[in-house]
């Protein structure tokens, strides 16, 4: 009888307490709640508000685009040392564009190089009101030859890494052609950028 009456008797203590912690926690909740709504922010519709803090993403000022990946080949004496080469082309589709290379052992490392060599290389290209080019423009850099013409209504044609220039650039309305048999995606980008860079 006497271990009957204790479990019940501890079983009330229990829910008692239970019930005072769920009371805190309302209280605690409907402040955090009051506070947010002070601020002009949307009230939490969680139990606990301060046990998941997310922190929000901050998004890049560019969008990036990567044109090739190489795996390059080193001889030494030991042996042989292999690499990364990456060639990458990043643009806010408002004007800016630049393109960049980059090596490294590693693949996340080569492109945080190629990042900033775009970056470093950025220019500003010159469009009129319809995000597109005024002139027909001819551009050599290397071995490769590229074309670019306006072309009202069309939308963009080009292949290769003109058309990721280009649509990093955000210019709309243009038809590229590429005149050179070469085949090296990182001098077909440098030459568009020097011939959006012609532009005045």
């Amino acid at each position: 009888m006497e271990e009957k009456v204790k479990k019940e008797y501890d079983k009330k203590i229990d829910k008692t307490v239970e019930n005072k912690n769920e009371t805190v926690g309302s209280i605690v909740d409907k402040k955090e709640s009051n506070k947010r709504i002070e601020r002009g922010q949307k009230p939490s519709l969680r139990k606990n508000p301060r046990k998941f803090v997310r922190r929000e993403r901050t998004k890049n000022e560019f969008e990036q685009k990567i044109l090739n990946i190489r795996r390059v080949t080193r001889v030494v004496s030991g042996g042989r040392r292999f690499s990364f080469s990456v060639a990458i082309v990043i643009g806010d589709k408002r004007g800016s564009v630049g393109v960049g290379s980059g090596k490294a052992t590693d693949t996340s490392l080569a492109i945080e190089k190629a990042i900033r060599d775009a970056k470093k290389n950025m220019i500003k290209v010159v469009l009129n009101k319809d995000m597109s080019i005024a002139t027909e423009i001819r551009a050599k850099y290397s071995s490769s030859i590229i074309e670019m013409r306006p072309t009202h209504g069309r939308g963009v044609s080009a292949g290769s890494a003109v058309h990721d220039v280009i649509e990093m650039a955000g210019i709309k309305d243009v038809t590229a052609k590429i005149l050179s048999r070469s085949k090296n995606k990182l001098n077909i980008a440098q030459a568009t950028i020097k011939a959006l860079k012609t532009i005045k």
